[in-house]
């Protein structure tokens, strides 16, 4: 673990961005805890909140095609600054969700912080190598893989003790103050976030680059088994909604809502630093990747059977801990395949397919929730995750990561 940090400690640019990353991170858990707590107590229904999580996954994964386009076109500083301007907006929004009637604009504003978290998550992945001498890769994805996980730990934690002690807008205000910081931070980062293009070449419009990214990622088997391996994962997200409902069946409240979503990141910040040695030995990466969606449907299916409390914590960590490494090991996958002048678009499509699975597993689980126990809907999640990485795993079983493809390989057309 200390040489893995060591990285924060000589990159000053890395070591800002990542701060920025923190800050991010943590201002949206302080909206979303908050959040999923608020709305059953003002509408006496869990379908709101599943509502609210399916907008945040569903307006990210429609709109990541063409953000990553702008992340490969545009100066990704800005993008970043840009970005968190706009979830400072929607966070304030939510300080008008008082009752049943103005629950609507919940669903506003998160659909707000969804666009600007689009627009800040390509361009943040894309520079991140840019940020990163070679030999700091591994590393620096290992550590920038924890941020979320670290965030979600502090941010859903403290999200729910303010929330019990002093009430959810508290909260929203401690996220817009946030958002004004890292916009500061991303400011203070010297070093470019993108590669010098080349001037002559025509710009393409968007749907053009689009396509051009999605045929790089067609026509290479490695790059597409590396594209659809989180989708695992987002199948089984659904759990997520039924988190608040979990912790009013054991009667633990906001507090233990907190709790499970900061176990969630905990599992998340760890996973990633403990599979540093697997993230520089690709012989592993494809295995390491088919284990870890196991692992995660393997620990919601153990969550729907247990009674006690603190076990379904220390099940929800396992599970975490292995969605966490899967994210950080296919990502730092990807960056070994894919050229800068791509890198936007094709995290862009590996992230949408991510995000539209969760989406579709919480719009599911929102039509269940309020009739189907908790127990049926966690083993239900677990279950598809399981299924996906056995499928997965047997369809990309012939690939190997061993033997590392020319970065800038032409693209061609039909």
């Amino acid at each position: 673990m200390a040489s893995t940090l060591t990285v924060l400690t000589r990159n000053r640019n890395f070591r800002i961005l990542f701060l920025a990353e923190l800050v991010v991170f943590g201002a949206d858990w302080f909206v979303m805890v908050p959040l999923l707590v608020l709305l059953p107590e003002l509408t006496g229904s869990g379908v709101w909140g599943a509502l609210v999580l399916a907008v945040d996954t569903g307006v990210l994964a429609l709109l990541l095609p063409y953000t990553g386009t702008i992340a490969d076109r545009f100066d990704r500083r800005k993008i970043l600054m840009s970005a968190n301007a706009a979830a400072l907006v929607g966070a304030l929004l939510l300080l008008g969700v008082r009752d049943a009637g103005t629950a609507w604009l919940a669903m506003l504003a998160i659909s707000v912080i969804a666009v600007a978290k689009a627009f800040y998550s390509p361009a943040a992945q894309a520079a991140l190598p840019n940020v990163l001498d070679p030999d700091e890769l591994a590393a620096g994805n290992a550590v920038a893989g924890s941020a979320w996980g670290t965030m979600t730990v502090v941010g859903a934690s403290l999200g729910g003790v303010i929330s019990a002690a002093f009430g959810p807008y508290a909260c929203f205000w401690i996220a817009a103050v946030a958002l004004v910081l890292a916009a500061g931070l991303t400011a203070l980062i010297r070093r470019p976030l993108q590669a010098p293009r080349d001037r002559t070449e025509p710009a393409q419009r968007a749907f053009a680059a689009i396509a051009e990214a999605l045929r790089y990622i067609g026509q290479r088997p490695r790059v597409l088994g590396l594209v659809t391996v989180k989708s695992a994962v987002g199948l089984g997200n659904g759990v997520l909604t039924v988190f608040p409902l979990l912790a009013g069946l054991y009667g633990v409240g906001a507090i233990g809502t907190g709790l499970l979503f900061a176990v969630r990141g905990a599992g998340a910040l760890v996973g990633p630093i403990l599979m540093r040695r697997v993230l520089t030995n690709r012989r592993w990466l494809l295995t390491g990747l088919a284990l870890s969606m196991s692992a995660y449907g393997l620990a919601y299916l153990g969550v729907s059977l247990t009674g006690w409390f603190p076990l379904v914590l220390v099940l929800v960590f396992v599970a975490h801990f292995a969605g966490g490494s899967n994210w950080v090991m296919s990502n730092f996958a990807l960056q070994g395949e894919v050229p800068d002048r791509l890198r936007g678009r094709v995290f862009a499509t590996d992230m949408m397919l991510a995000t539209l699975a969760i989406s579709v597993s919480q719009l599911v689980v929102a039509g269940l929730v309020d009739t189907v126990d908790e127990r049926v809907v966690l083993a239900g999640c677990g279950l598809t995750t399981l299924v996906y990485a056995i499928g997965w795993r047997i369809a990309t079983r012939r690939l190997s990561l061993t033997e590392r493809p020319p970065a800038a390989d032409p693209v061609t057309s039909h």
